[in-house]
């Protein structure tokens, strides 16, 4: 089991540099900063959980809406691999900003890994599903001296 572990790591790891690499060039270090850690933690969301934007936000000392710029930015590639569906807005439902056919795609996914939904997109029994991200981290994201 270790050596399941320690390949599954490796894979993250490695998925993370391609990521990073093939990234479109942002506007600022911090940006990217953000960026990155928001699809490393986005990442490691377990298939039948999820979280919100702002439990991602808090734990990364930004406001929701950076979590949600993000995510709504993905590459084709990206929305590909990463689990982006695993994050819903703060009533534990599918976002209502989203665009229709996205939101569409979002139900289908998480209900396929387990999820139960009401018409009004809201995920059911809810707490059984919730994923922690972790406690809140103290980043100052535009100090160009500090790396995570």
């Amino acid at each position: 089991m270790p050596s399941l572990m320690a390949s599954n790591a490796s894979k993250l790891a490695a998925f993370l540099i391609t990521v990073v690499k093939n990234m479109p060039k942002p506007k600022s270090q911090a940006f990217t900063r953000i960026r990155t850690e928001v699809i490393r933690l986005l990442a490691l969301i377990p298939a039948g959980k999820f979280t919100t934007y702002g439990s991602v936000a808090l734990h990364m000392n930004v406001a929701p809406r950076h979590v949600a710029s993000v995510t709504s930015r993905l590459t084709e590639g990206e929305s590909a691999t990463l689990p982006w569906h695993r994050i819903v807005s703060a009533e534990g439902r599918i976002s209502q900003n989203m665009p229709i056919e996205l939101a569409a795609v979002q139900r289908t996914r998480l209900e396929a890994e387990g999820l139960t939904l009401n018409d009004k997109g809201y995920i059911k029994n809810s707490d059984a599903h919730f994923h922690v991200v972790g406690i809140r981290r103290e980043i100052r994201w535009s100090d160009s001296s500090l790396a995570f």
